[in-house]
């Protein structure tokens, strides 16, 4: 049994027929199939940010949806090809070049399968070695979705814990402040979404209402300081000023209402942008 729910996710934007084709791909093995977009504006080459937005939808949708996810600055190089199976029952196909990282680390992996590239591919692709978002992946995406026994029937397994994998942040607390890292941006408004879940803080004692004290750091050098409000949404400050609030995965984000953070104070992403947080 299969919901024929298929979720794509790519860096190719919409600029050219990359995803369209794709789109043609899974219509013909399946033209029943719900296809939606996840994201198609991942920027060029960063698995990071394509290993989080997968975190950040997967559990919204139901078992069995298959999501393709074709970040892959290594097509056509000996990098696998893999299917993995959620522990809550979803299934994602992509690149073995870290794609699986948050979803393994938060949501858990089952199985995974690994695609022969040469047998299970869109007939008459085989001279296409650039391309496997349409050949490969979307291909073997629509196969799974059609049916979801096609899972069981590839041959080949890999152990849960040989997949690649990418260092995630740091958590933790010492001495009542809660260290943590600026895992990626809510892109289109500025905002910092960190890796701190509103379970750390409520331990720390951080309620609403409460005067946090907020310092970023890059690769250890101090880069943003500052006491701001932690409320429940923008609105519990005036335009133009900082809040901390819990974000829609429940964890810590820090925010300027109406305005861009990341544009305005220059703070980016990633391991080596660091956050410290406490209570005043």
């Amino acid at each position: 049994m299969a919901n024929h729910f298929l979720v794509l996710q790519t860096d190719f934007g919409l600029g050219d027929g990359a995803v369209a084709a794709m789109y043609g791909v899974a219509y013909t093995v399946d033209p029943s199939l719900t296809i939606s977009n996840l994201t198609h504006e991942i920027p060029p080459y960063d698995i990071f940010a394509a290993s989080y937005r997968l975190l950040q939808t997967i559990k919204y949708w139901p078992e069995e949806t298959v999501f393709v996810s074709v970040v892959d600055p290594g097509v056509g190089s000996a990098r696998k090809s893999v299917v993995a199976k959620t522990k809550t029952g979803h299934y994602i196909i992509t690149p073995d070049n870290g794609t699986l990282t948050h979803v393994a680390a938060h949501l858990g992996l089952e199985a995974v399968k690994e695609i022969d590239e040469i047998k299970n591919r869109l007939p008459h692709s085989e001279e296409s070695h650039t391309f496997h978002g349409r050949d490969v992946y979307v291909y073997n995406g629509a196969m799974l979705a059609n049916n979801a026994d096609y899972f069981n029937q590839l041959e080949k397994s890999v152990a849960v814990e040989d997949i690649t994998t990418f260092q995630l942040g740091e958590l933790y607390e010492a001495d009542g402040v809660i260290h943590g890292t600026v895992d990626i941006l809510d892109i289109r408004f500025g905002s910092l979404w960190t890796n701190i879940p509103s379970s750390a803080l409520k331990n720390a004692g951080i309620e609403n209402g409460d005067t946090i004290s907020v310092t970023i750091y890059h690769n250890g050098i101090k880069h943003y300081q500052n006491y701001i409000l932690f409320g429940h949404s923008f609105a519990d400050v005036p335009v133009g000023e900082p809040i901390g609030y819990i974000n829609s995965l429940l964890n810590l984000g820090v925010a300027i209402n109406q305005k861009n953070f990341a544009e305005t104070y220059g703070v980016g992403t990633g391991i080596d942008w660091q956050i410290e947080v406490r209570k005043i």
